[in-house]
């Protein structure tokens, strides 16, 4: 099923970085909001940035997010030491194509890495990278609309 993730994990913190690069992954494109950062908090929780900036030593790293306010954006580049990429049109891979054509990165030596399947999972699978989904980064905190579209969205991916 194309919107079956390659892996399915609670947290960012449990992805398995150095097994990914034994299986010759060079790139990782994380989501923004829910994924990396509280969404529209525009600021990264101090573990989240510390996790960026040492995967930074391995790996290009970036940020591919739908997100198209301007000043948001902003925001976060200003506090990013690696591409934030915004307009990306998910679940497109068009623009995470093109960055990685720009960093001489293959597709499947990428992986994405966000909170929802029918924008990230499936961008990422169309692109043709590894695909993994992590909860959202406030999970405790969504209202329950959205907590049970979550829910909604995983029901599916199982099968």
């Amino acid at each position: 099923m194309i919107l079956k993730p390659d892996y399915n994990l609670v947290s960012l913190f449990d992805i398995d970085f150095k097994e990914l690069k034994s299986q010759g992954i060079n790139a990782v494109l994380f989501d923004l909001d829910s994924t990396v950062m509280p969404s529209k908090s525009g600021e990264y929780p101090d573990k989240v940035k510390l996790l960026l900036e040492e995967l930074k030593q391995n790996f290009v790293v970036a940020i591919i997010s739908n997100n198209k306010n301007k000043e948001y954006i902003e925001k976060v580049q200003a506090q990013s030491t690696f591409p934030v990429i915004s307009h990306a049109n998910k679940p497109s891979p068009k623009v995470m194509r093109e960055f990685l054509r720009s960093v001489n990165v293959l597709p499947e030596a990428a992986v994405v890495v966000g909170d929802r399947p029918l924008t990230d999972i499936l961008a990422g699978k169309l692109l043709g990278a590894k695909t993994i989904l992590v909860d959202s980064i406030t999970k405790d905190k969504e209202n329950k609309p959205t907590r049970f579209v979550r829910k909604l969205e995983r029901l599916v991916i199982r099968k």
